[in-house]
């Protein structure tokens, strides 16, 4: 569709025209009437830009565009505005809304500021009261026109919107047993529709959405959406086709108007096209510019205008002006993009440093909901050293397995795991972010490894035993059933029965662990997976199968 507006050259001025990247310097906007060529560009999405209009053509684009209600600024007619071109307030025009006598909500723009005078009409239909408008009327100089000039063709010629109700309404008086189908737009000629159904006394059947616009503007009460309740209807011109005429006659016999001033062929006995007409005609134009004076004029449709409306202009041309640097800056400027709510921002924990420690995991599935972790206290070069601490660490993914214990010790919620490759244990001093488990064996029994140490985690319980761990109801001790990966008791009972651990039992794990972790001496001595503190309180030592070879890894 094409676009009947323009942005006026050296201001921030755009007027029907919404493709805001042709025309960044553009500041505020004017909205002269609904029809859709005029509208091209503009959708609810409109924002961080003021639009001037009507209040009628206000209410209208929150109901048809559902343009937002902060960026549409409704301007009563014949009352001058004055509006800021700046922003630091130093430079103003002066625009007066004038009625177009084209559709409800047209209107005309009266610009006055640094720039002289213009005056944009829109789409109108001229009539000699216009001058009479006080704005226009004092004497003032326009300095350049916007014209319609959609019927500036000499040749044809268009008579007054009363004789075209008039030849409408014989036409309908010719066939008083046919129902009458009228041809419009969305919007436009309404007062054509009121006189008719006075005239016949009838109700004039309208679709569900044009109802509610006509609801907007107020008009009369002649409108139903009862189908079959008056003689009249009002369908969109595009609907009265062949077809469609076909269709109606075979109903009941049917009479099609289309009331425009557009050349039409009527394609159907029963269609009858009128020249009623909502633009000005040629010669109503030529009488528009021979009061106006204008010293310079630009066409809204199209790049031309006829050499008889040239000739009507006066010799003096337009004077030039300058543009003030504050405009300048302003049109260079910007504007100011308001933030757009996107529901409320995440929130984040500062992870906690991973407690250190060997991490036994059952392969069992139904026990993945926790894993123990021990830590006890060796004495250097002892075999089957006293325990005098042991704390219980237990990583919740799916749910807390609850033991009593006599005192509480930390129990802490898995918040996230990543995988990353193997290689890192041996560059990352505290294993974060991994999720590698190896697979031990041992005489008596089969375990995982965890060595991942997840550092984003949140402390739920605590509980801490202060003496050598009990054995566990069951005998536990010295049988396959000492490693809860290995027991058929049911999830919940493996987890609890591998909680509390005897000396002996910790010592023979820890030193099949030992034997197998995936690091030597020298990793140790250069800070390696373990902490260096935690090296020099500790000697480690290993288990091997030969018992006489007890050397330690420092």
């Amino acid at each position: 569709m094409s676009v009947n507006g323009h942005v006026i050259p050296h201001t921030p001025l755009a007027v029907d025209f919404w493709q805001v990247r042709k025309c960044p310097h553009a500041r505020l906007f004017f909205l002269s009437h609904m029809h859709s060529d005029h509208t091209v560009g503009l959708t609810s999405t409109w924002s961080d830009r003021p639009i001037y209009c009507s209040p009628v053509s206000a209410a209208l684009l929150k109901l048809k565009l559902q343009v937002k209600q902060q960026w549409i600024r409704p301007l009563e007619l014949d009352e001058p505005y004055m509006l800021p071109l700046d922003d630091i307030g130093k430079e103003r025009l002066t625009v007066t809304l004038i009625d177009a006598n084209h559709c409800p909500g047209s209107v005309m723009f009266l610009f006055q500021g640094y720039f002289g005078s213009i005056l944009y009409t829109g789409d109108f239909r001229y009539a000699p009261s216009m001058l009479r408008e006080p704005c226009l009327r004092n004497d003032i100089h326009i300095d350049l026109l916007y014209l319609d000039n959609t019927n500036c063709d000499p040749t044809r010629v268009l008579p007054t919107r009363q004789r075209a109700t008039e030849k409408i309404k014989e036409i309908i008086r010719s066939h008083p047993d046919h129902n009458v189908v009228i041809g419009l737009y969305s919007l436009g000629k309404e007062s054509l529709i009121v006189s008719l159904a006075l005239e016949f006394k009838s109700w004039v059947e309208v679709s569900a959405e044009r109802m509610e616009t006509l609801r907007l503007l107020g008009l009369p009460d002649v409108f139903t959406t009862d189908e079959g309740a008056g003689r009249l209807r009002l369908v969109e011109q595009r609907e009265v086709c062949h077809t469609n005429m076909h269709k109606w006659n075979q109903v009941y016999p049917t009479l099609a108007i289309l009331p425009t001033s557009r050349p039409a062929v009527p394609y159907h006995p029963n269609v009858h096209v009128v020249p009623y007409s909502d633009h000005s005609s040629y010669r109503e134009l030529e009488d528009f510019i021979s009061a106006l004076k204008p010293a310079a004029m630009v066409p809204i449709v199209g790049t031309c205008l006829p050499g008889s409306f040239t000739a009507l202009l006066p010799r003096k041309k337009r004077s030039d002006f300058l543009v003030p640097e504050s405009v300048q800056n302003y049109m260079l400027k910007q504007p100011a993009v308001q933030p757009r709510h996107r529901g409320p921002a995440p929130r984040y924990k500062r992870a906690r440093p991973p407690p250190r420690g060997v991490v036994f995991e059952s392969p069992s599935k139904s026990s993945e909901g926790s894993t123990n972790v021990s830590r006890a206290s060796i004495s250097p070069g002892s075999t089957a050293p006293e325990v005098e601490e042991v704390v219980e660490v237990v990583w919740e993914v799916e749910e807390v397995v609850e033991e009593v214990v006599e005192d509480e010790v930390h129990i802490v919620r898995e918040k996230s795991q990543r995988r990353v490759p193997v290689e890192c244990y041996k560059r990352n001093h505290y294993m974060c972010g991994m999720n590698v488990v190896n697979t031990v064996y041992d005489d008596s029994s089969t375990m995982k490894v965890l060595t991942n140490i997840v550092p984003a985690l949140t402390p739920i319980k605590v509980r801490r035993v202060t003496s050598a761990p009990r054995r566990a109801a069951n005998g536990m001790a010295g049988s396959s059933s000492d490693v809860p990966c290995s027991s058929n008791k049911p999830s919940k009972e493996r987890v609890k029965a591998g909680v509390v651990r005897s000396p002996g039992t910790l010592e023979e794990m820890e030193g099949s662990v030992l034997q197998r972790l995936p690091f030597n001496q020298e990793d140790m001595m250069n800070g390696g997976l373990l902490d260096r503190r935690l090296v020099q309180r500790f000697c480690l030592v290993p288990f091997p199968h030969n018992q006489e070879d007890q050397t330690p890894f420092l």
